[in-house]
């Protein structure tokens, strides 16, 4: 039981790095994307324009 507990604690470890890891890169992008936004409505950046929907026949 002792070798059985010791490798699920192994992969629940990984896991949770794994986890983290991510979590981490989302809150990078997330930051970055908000000051991004931020530094182009301040600074009069123009908006892209909406692309057309174009109509299928």
């Amino acid at each position: 039981m002792s070798v059985w507990l010791s490798s699920a604690n192994k992969v629940m470890g990984s896991a949770r790095g794994q986890a983290t890891a991510a979590a981490k890169r989302q809150v990078a992008t997330m930051q970055s994307e908000a000051a991004r936004q931020v530094i182009d409505f301040w600074s009069g950046k123009a908006a892209p324009k909406p692309s057309r929907k174009r109509k299928v026949r």
